[in-house]
Order: structure tokens, then C-alpha cells, then sequence
């Protein structure tokens, strides 16, 4: 499935951002309609597919090919664009791969073959940090710390700039760029990635603990006061665990600590435990974030990322309920709805843009318990996406996951993620499982090493030696840059049993939709 519609780019698409897998073309930014910012948040004008693709190359063992794209990106890529991006999309997509990828060439080990490239000199570092100093201008002149949501790679913050972000747009930089401060030993990016995110945590609410989604980054005002784990709120969890995870600092599992018992207290539904007692099944619903009172009766298929993330922090058993709901839905179409209304028992959103999270959390699971049951779910994935989004040059976004009408477009997280980690689920071989290295994937499903050289930060001091007023911030002013039971996860295999809780768990999935 990779190898097909990363081929199909390459030979009809490359050097644009995306693939048109139906007309087999490629798609660039929508340079007449700036303001199509599904298109444009997204595409830069810098061989997005391409660059979001490499370390899947490497993951899969493909070293002549990693090293030709490698040499491609060096070579073809330029951040010296007048494009205006999401600061969000680009750190995931692009600062993220270009840093994977940078320490898989010069990990010594080279646990996935000879990924080596020759006469290497840290070009992808370099490439990442010129990007990164080109999205700083979104943390200047915001009076929280909270980052402009655009920015242009030319210009910086368009003057024209929406004030409004979402909290996961703006508090989910932290991996990408605090794994670019500890590789170059520059403070900045870790600087203000973190200030975000603690500006962000000072806004929750006294009543509840939780977070809204939308947020003025000049008054700290919450524009959406919808608290949930989908769209807007997602990575911004994740990346709460995923940065203690990584640089060990914490405080960012104090945050998540908190933040995870909020969710429990306001957010789940149904019965308390997962296998046994009476009501329904258990649920996680969007409510508001001052009342804890429920706002709608939809779930989004972001929210699938959440039982991968509950399986990182230890809450297996809940996981695998959660992921049971997902799965049942999957079952019903051959894909998951961008929204569901669990109410009315029916689609409220009815694309399916070959998104991975569902994926995801069925390998995270698979790791954790090795029931096999994960890899039938993963077989039932794999045969729907080939019979219902598979076309003449690639894979393509169901328009509408009944009767599987297509839209001519293959994102790029499709070989990024969704492609990674069906193949991740099946090749129990993998040095991702066997090399005795421990990893951790980013929000794009960008493969990390989890090692002491992440975990040094001589200027850890400084970073927030006080944390400003009431726990806030200080102000910031313009920076010119030259240049979870929330552990690390141990290796204890869970031994419940799984069938059981997954076919009872099914059985009343069904029955619900």
C-alpha cells in the first residue's frame, strides 16, 4: 500500500505538496483562494509528501530509497517560500520528519539498515532549524505567549492575522521543538513551545480543571468553551505525556496527571467499569469546559487516538473499551466518519480522509497486550481501505463513508502514519520492537529515540526559573534566533482477558449503532 502510492507520487506529483491519486496529478498550495485553509494551513510548497514520508522508508527497511529522498529533500527543498502555513501543520509534518529522519542517518546503531547517508552534514538539522526560526515570528507580539495560528515563511505573521487559535494547534510544539533545542543546544524553540503550553494550562477552568478549544491569544478569552479529545483538544494531551516521555521534565506530567483525572471526572460516560456493571458502555463526550455539562451528542474520529495514548500511560483496560467503540463504527462502514453522532446512532460528518488514529491505537494496543485479536481488526482496516478508497494512482478520502463516494486527494499523513503502523502492527520483527531501543512517535507518527541525549538540558534553569505571576508566564518579546500511571511505559505484558471484554464489548457496540 506505501510503495503504491508513494511511487504514484513520485512519478506524478513530486515536487508538489500532494498527490491526486484519481486524476494523478499533483496539488500545491491554492495559491487563487487563500483562503481555502484546508488546502492552504497544509501544503507550502515544499514536497510535503516527500518529506512526511521518510522515516516510513526506514522503518520499512528501504535504504536505497531513504537515502534518495534524503538526498532529494537536501537537494530540491526550500522553506524560502511565500506561503502562509499553520504553525501547527508544518512543526507536525515537516520540523518533526526532518528531525526523525536526521536521527535515524546519524544514529549509530543504524538499527534499520544502513540508513547512512554520504558526506551527511546535518543538512536535515540545518533544514529544521531555518523552518523553526521562520514560524518564531508567530510567538512575538502575542500579549499570552500563546502562538499566531499562520504564519508566512517569508514574511512571518500575516497582517491580517486571525487571533484565534485552537489549544491543540497552539500547545502541541513542545515535542518537535524542544527535540530541535536539545539537538543544537539553543534554548529557544524548547522556550517558547513551553511557554505556550503553561500559557494555555493557566486558562483552565478553577471548576473543572479542563481546557476550551478556541482561545484569544491576546486576552487569554476562550472563543470555543467545548472540552473534549477530538479535533482542537487532541494533541494537546498527547503531548503532555509524550514530552515527559521524552525529556523527562516533570512538570509535563504533573500537567497531565491533572489533566487525565479532569477528563475522567467531566469528560466519560457510562458505567465505571469496562466489562461489568450495569449502563452503557464507556464514553468520553464534548462538554462544557466551566460546567462540565454536555454540549452535543458527537464524537469525531480524532478521538480515536485516545486509547493509543491511554495504553502509553498504563489504563489498558479502559483503552481497550474505548477502542472497542471506534472499531464497532468502522465495522458498521468500512471507515470512520469524521463525526458520529451517538445519539441518533448515525454519521453527523460523513468524510473519511484516510486518517490514522484508529490505527494507531489498535497497534498500541496490540503492543501491550499481543492478543491477536488487534491484528484481526488490523486485517479488517487494511481490506477496507483497499476496497474502498484504493484508485487508478494511489489511495483517495472517502466523501462519504456510505456510499463511498471519493474526493481526489491522498493526504500525506496517509503514508506517514496510517501506512506505518499497519505494517508496524504486522512485522513483529521490526527494530521498532527488537533493536532494544526504546521509541515513542510523534503526533505524525514521526519514530523518535527515547535516549539521555533528549533528557539533557543544561539551561533547565532558565527555561522558567520562576514561572512568572501566578504561575504565568512573563512577557516575551521578539527573539532573533542565528541559527501514563504516567511512567515510561514498562515492559509488563497485560494478561486480562482480552477476547472476552472485547467480543462482550463488541457485541453491544453492534447492537448500539
Amino acid at each position: 500500500m506505501f510503495v503504491f502510492g508513494y511511487d504514484n507520487y513520485m512519478a506524478h506529483a513530486f515536487p508538489q505538496d500532494e498527490l491526486n491519486p484519481i486524476h494523478c496529478r499533483g496539488r500545491g498550495p491554492d495559491r487563487g483562494d487563500p483562503s481555502n485553509l484546508n488546502i492552504n494551513d497544509v501544503l507550502g510548497n515544499y514536497s510535503l509528501t516527500l518529506v512526511d514520508a521518510l522515516d516510513t522508508l526506514a522503518i520499512m527497511g528501504n535504504s536505497s530509497e531513504f537515502q534518495k529522498a534524503v538526498k532529494l529533500v537536501i537537494n530540491t527543498v526550500s522553506f524560502d517560500k511565500d506561503s502562509t502555513v499553520q504553525v501547527f501543520e508544518a512543526t507536525i509534518r515537516v520540523l518533526g520528519s526532518l528531525l526523525s529522519a536526521h536521527r535515524i542517518i546519524t544514529d549509530s546503531k543504524q538499527p534499520f539498515g544502513d540508513m547512512t547517508i554520504e558526506d551527511y552534514d546535518n543538512e536535515l538539522l540545518h533544514m529544521a532549524h531555518d523552518l523553526a526560526v521562520r514560524l518564531l515570528p508567530a510567538f512575538e507580539n502575542t500579549r499570552t505567549g500563546i502562538p499566531y495560528p499562520r504564519v508566512n515563511l517569508k514574511t512571518g505573521v500575516p497582517p491580517d492575522s486571525n487571533n484565534e487559535t485552537c489549544t491543540a494547534g497552539a500547545g502541541s510544539l513542545l515535542v518537535e521543538f524542544g527535540i530541535l533545542s536539545r539537538l543544537l543546544g539553543d534554548s529557544t524553540f524548547e522556550w517558547v513551545a513551553r511557554r505556550a503550553v503553561k500559557a494555555l494550562w493557566s486558562l483552565r477552568s478553577n471548576d473543572t480543571g479542563l481546557l476550551g478549544n478556541v482561545v484569544d491569544i491576546q486576552t487569554g478569552r476562550w472563543v470555543g468553551k467545548q472540552s473534549g479529545l477530538g479535533a482542537g483538544l487532541d494533541s494537546f494531551y498527547e503531548y503532555l505525556l509524550k514530552s515527559y516521555i521524552l525529556f523527562g521534565e516533570e512538570e509535563d506530567l504533573e500537567m497531565f496527571n491533572a489533566a487525565y483525572q479532569s477528563i475522567q471526572n467531566h469528560l466519560r460516560r457510562g458505567r465505571e467499569a469496562c466489562n461489568e456493571g450495569e449502563g452503557d458502555p464507556p464514553l468520553y463526550v464534548n462538554v462544557n469546559m466551566f460546567s462540565g455539562q454536555l454540549m452535543n451528542t458527537w464524537i469525531d474520529s480524532l478521538q480515536a487516538f485516545f486509547p493509543g495514548l491511554q495504553v502509553l500511560m498504563g489504563d489498558v483496560e479502559d483503552a481497550i473499551c474505548l477502542h472497542a467503540f471506534y472499531y464497532a463504527i468502522w465495522k458498521r462502514y468500512g471507515a470512520l466518519p469524521e463525526r458520529y453522532n451517538w445519539q441518533l446512532q448515525a454519521p453527523d460528518v460523513l468524510f473519511y480522509p484516510l486518517r490514522p488514529e484508529l490505527v494507531e491505537s489498535t497497534y498500541l494496543l496490540y503492543q501491550a497486550t499481543k492478543n491477536p485479536f488487534y491484528l484481526h481488526v488490523g486485517m479488517d482496516i487494511l481490506q477496507s481501505l483497499e476496497k474502498y478508497t484504493r484508485v487508478k494512482c494511489g489511495y483517495a478520502t472517502l466523501h462519504h463513508v456510505i456510499d463511498k463516494s471519493k474526493e481526489d486527494r491522498m493526504e500525506s499523513f496517509f503514508l506517514s502514519e496510517t501506512c506505518k503502523y499497519l505494517y508496524l502492527l504486522f512485522d513483529e520483527e521490526n527494530p521498532v520492537h527488537k533493536s532494544g531501543t526504546r521509541y515513542m512517535f510523534t503526533t505524525e507518527g514521526h519514530v523518535v529515540s527515547v535516549d539521555k541525549q533528549l533528557r539533557e538540558a543544561p539551561w533547565r534553569e532558565d527555561v522558567f526559573p520562576d514561572g512568572g505571576p501566578d504561575g504565568r508566564p512573563p512577557d516575551f518579546k521578539a527573539i532573533n534566533s542565528s541559527s501514563n500511571c504516567s511512567r515510561v511505559p514498562d515492559e509488563r505484558r497485560y494478561s486480562l482477558p482480552l477476547k472476552s471484554i472485547y467480543m462482550r464489548q463488541i457485541d453491544q457496540m453492534v447492537g448500539l449503532i
